[in-house]
């Protein structure tokens, strides 16, 4: 993820925050171009505008920078995620569709979906940028009494492997695009909702997030 400034931080630490935002953002947009096997360090350090041998100051490989690429996409997912979520009054709804919308997105963004052979790798960030949110939003939905969760952080990284495990299946042809209604419904169970209940809550309606990179980031 992107490094936010800090109050006390010098002239040498702003340089190198700066050129580690840079790196991660020309990494991001030239995996967006051109997905993450074709990206080369070189082009990414130039569009970065810095030295060739200086990224790998920050990143040991190209693998490590889209770790890092992918990171900040899930934290910027969930911000946008929110933005819609935010105008819903069904507690077990905004979790229901935060995981549909990862699912869809893990198997429709070049970006991701080239990543998740490194499932655990790809597993243990989403637990991590995305927990702050998830975990919330199962225990409001729990004090709701809509779900049953007793430990949320349990629910959610058993959610973060099944929801990269069926992306890898969907994205490898294993299993059918037209599942993903029936995978969610299945995670939802976890929650402790009814089956009923949870498939009519995969079912519902999902308005569109905003698009990418129009989140204003509070970092």
């Amino acid at each position: 993820m992107a490094l936010p400034p800090t109050k006390s931080e010098g002239r040498v630490a702003r340089r190198q925050r700066r050129n580690q935002n840079a790196l991660i953002t020309a990494a991001r947009e030239i995996m967006m171009e051109k997905g993450v096997d074709a990206a080369t360090m070189l082009e990414i350090a130039e569009r970065a505008d810095v030295g060739a041998g200086t990224v790998y100051n920050y990143f040991r490989s190209k693998d490590e920078l889209a770790i890092a690429v992918l990171e900040d996409l899930m934290h910027e997912l969930a911000l946008r995620i929110e933005q819609v979520t935010n105008t819903f009054e069904d507690p077990a709804q905004v979790y229901a569709f935060g995981i549909r919308t990862v699912l869809d997105t893990a198997t429709g963004d070049v970006r991701w979906a080239q990543m998740l052979n490194r499932s655990e790798v790809i597993a243990d960030a989403m637990f991590r940028k995305m927990g702050p949110f998830a975990i919330r939003d199962l225990r409001l939905a729990s004090q709701a009494g809509r779900f049953e969760v007793a430990n949320a952080e349990l629910v959610w990284r058993l959610t973060t492997h099944a929801l990269i495990g069926a992306s890898l299946a969907i994205t490898k042809g294993d299993l059918p695009e037209g599942s993903k209604q029936q995978i969610i419904a299945k995670l939802l169970c976890m929650t402790g909702i009814g089956i009923n209940a949870a498939v009519e809550l995969a079912a519902r309606p999902r308005p569109e997030l905003s698009p990418e990179g129009t989140i204003v980031r509070q970092d």
